[in-house]
């Protein structure tokens, strides 16, 4: 359910092709909710069957045309209802802290690898975000919320990256 109401707010944004959609979900929500390809591509044929989204074929100016997706009234309102209901709560599945948690068996070497490469990603990631957050102007209330989850993802990231400085001063 998150999933297709997070494409509905897409779509509310702006009409978007399915590749569009993929893209601007990556550089968007994609740094608080994680979507392949084809379960993008399969809730986007969902929300057009359930008559919350449809598609207007876009002819292309010397390139293939483009199916493009809008959000219909009943989509505006499905995402509406889902903006006011109570959030469900959402477990969170994380393989590192499953390795962790099961780690004792690892020797000293294959435990700090293991934190290394945790680490390197989320360093990685951080700077990615701090970057998008320097570039991105928040002119608007819209803008602005949008960049709160941003924030709160950064604030994470750099919880994670004490975590890992506590853990690695203590385990390894």
């Amino acid at each position: 359910m998150v999933l297709s109401r997070l494409i509905l707010g897409l779509l509310a944004l702006a009409p978007m092709t399915g590749y569009d959609l993929k893209r601007h979900f990556e550089s968007t929500v994609g740094h608080f909710w994680a979507a392949d390809k084809a379960q993008i591509y399969r809730t986007l044929a969902r929300l057009v069957t359930d008559g919350l989204a449809e598609v207007e074929k876009v002819a292309g100016s010397g390139a293939p045309d483009r199916q493009e997706h809008r959000i219909t009234a009943a989509g505006r309102t499905a995402l509406a209802e889902w903006l006011v209901s109570e959030p469900e709560r959402h477990v969170e599945r994380d393989p590192f802290l499953a390795r962790v948690f099961f780690g004792a068996d690892l020797d000293d070497d294959a435990f700090r690898a293991l934190l290394a490469v945790r680490r390197e990603a989320t360093q990685a990631r951080l700077e990615r975000f701090e970057r998008t957050r320097a570039e991105s102007g928040a002119p608007d209330r819209a803008a602005r919320l949008r960049l709160s989850t941003l924030d709160n993802g950064i604030a994470h990231l750099r919880v994670e990256l004490d975590w890992l400085d506590a853990i690695e001063e203590e385990f390894a």
